[in-house]
Order: C-alpha cells, then structure tokens, then sequence
C-alpha cells in the first residue's frame, strides 16, 4: 500500500482530489468530514494522509510517506532534498511576487523586505546584486509597508485583490507556482511498479484536464 502524504490547505487539496480519482485513487471517507488524518483510499492500494503543507516534503525525504502533493514554493522554502520531483499538477497555480507601495521612494540602505518565503526572497534579490533585509513573518504580509515595517513584501498573490484592498501593487514576479507531485528517493526503487504507473495514470489526468480546459474556452 503507497503512504501518499497530502496538503491539507483547501487551495490544493480541492483540486488535487479530482485528478487523483482520475487515477484511481479515492478516499474512502469524505476528507471534508472526517477527523482522520489517514484515510485509506477506496481501492485499497494507497491511503492518504492529510498534514500542513509545509511538513509534506519532510515525511517524503524520511520515508515516513512514498509520495507527497505539494505546492512549489512550499519545495522552494523546505531544507528537505532527498526526494525526487517528478510531476507538475498544474493546479493551484499562482505567482510568487514582490509587491509594495505605489510610487514609493527607494529607501536609502538595504530594502527591507517582509516575508514568510525568506529563503527564496534572498536567491531572488542575490540574483540582482540587491542588498535587501529579511523580514521574517508567518502572516498578514500587507501590513509591514502599510505600519513602516518593511518596504516591500514578497508573497503569494492570485487575482491581487488583497493586495489592492491593503493599498499594495504587485511589483516583479519572483516565480511561477503550481502543484508538484515529488517521490521519496528508496521508494522509486522499492515500489516503482506501483509508483510509475500511477504517475502515468495522473499524468494523463493533467492532459485530460488541459485539453477539457482548452475545449471549454
């Protein structure tokens, strides 16, 4: 039976469920419902685990889970490496981006950024020669410009709305994120003969999902 360990965020999990069962993987219980944070999957073959998306990379890496669903700039932050990354969902695609104060004056010194995603923030701006100060915070990102904490962010940002209703504009795509399917390095080996043709089966459900998309439009 394959461990495959999933974000529990709505943002991923809505649209990774779809495309799971168009591999033949469902669970047996509503996830919506249920308090169980292992679910096994009605075919019996896999069973699923619910947990923060920041922790999925690690349950892969130590084996603890065979597969994980996960977004990129969740990979982009996370100290684990000892997985392989092996598919794009193309879901719950968003862009990593700075944004700021309209017509802000640059600051004399280092730009102090605020942010949750520090590690990608810092290879961002390293890459443009910026010297800049991370900010670190968990959340309520558009406040630091607004209360003179910092004069940028770098977030998440989908339609922009929260930014516009906080008085922000995006600024510079740091980079594109989507949904990413990453396998525990042992377990490629040890279960490969369930684990390709899985891969195989959702790599057709992405395709599936893109020329329904491109026939809908």
């Amino acid at each position: 039976m394959l461990t495959i360990a999933l974000n529990k965020g709505t943002r991923i999990l809505g649209k990774c469920l779809p495309l799971l069962a168009a591999a033949g993987i469902e669970p047996a219980e509503d996830l919506g419902a249920t308090r169980k944070l292992v679910v096994p999957s009605k075919c019996g073959a896999a069973r699923l685990v619910i947990m923060r998306g920041d922790d999925v990379p690690t349950f892969v890496e130590y084996g603890a889970a065979d597969i994980g669903i996960v977004g990129k700039d969740t990979l982009l932050e996370t100290n684990a490496t000892d997985y392989y990354e092996r598919l794009d969902l193309g879901v719950a695609r968003c862009n990593l981006m700075t944004a700021g104060e309209p017509n802000a004056t640059p600051p004399v010194g280092p730009l102090r950024v605020a942010t949750k995603f520090a590690k990608t923030a810092v290879a961002f701006f390293a890459e443009r020669g910026q010297q800049v100060s991370i900010i670190k915070l968990s959340g309520a990102l558009e406040l630091a410009p607004q209360l003179g904490l910092a004069d940028q962010i770098v977030d998440i940002v989908e339609t922009g709305a929260t930014l516009k209703a906080n008085g922000l504009v995006p600024l510079e795509v740091v980079t594109e994120i989507s949904t990413r399917v990453i396998v525990n390095r042992v377990a490629m080996k040890t279960s490969h003969a369930e684990i390709e043709p899985l891969l195989g089966r959702l790599r057709a459900a992405v395709s599936a999902r893109a020329a329904n998309a491109v026939e809908a439009s």
